[in-house]
């Protein structure tokens, strides 16, 4: 399973990064909309990891791109912040398939991706 992390938070992208190499992912990360848009051009991505509040473009345009180049990808939203906590994000995004907080422990956003990982059979 390919997965991507878009996370401007190095220190985060690297902690769930090597929770899912453990795991036997295969991990690419992003800092940004572009670097995240790049590495879609290149490779098929099974799932995204993908920050709601990028430093550095949008994640909203990321899921999008990912929609469309890579139909099969899901995504999984992570946030610090409040947006969209009313669930409306599954209705912006038709490949987000779980939002999650930042904070959420690490064994648990792998248990996450690898569910819906197993799921997205291009």
């Amino acid at each position: 399973m390919k997965v991507l992390i878009v996370q401007h938070d190095q220190t985060l992208a690297r902690l769930w990064g090597r929770h899912l190499k453990s795991r036997g992912a295969e991990v690419r990360v992003a800092s940004g909309q572009e670097a995240a848009t790049r590495v879609m051009l290149e490779e098929q991505i099974d799932v995204i990891v993908l920050d709601l509040m990028l430093a550095e473009g949008s994640a909203l345009a990321v899921a999008d791109f990912a929609s469309y180049r890579q139909p099969h990808c899901r995504v999984v939203f992570v946030t610090d912040t409040a947006v969209f906590s009313d669930g409306s994000i599954f209705r912006h995004c038709g490949n987000a398939c779980a939002y999650l907080p930042s904070a959420t422990a690490p064994a648990d956003l792998v248990a996450m991706v690898e569910h819906y990982g197993a799921h997205c059979a291009p």
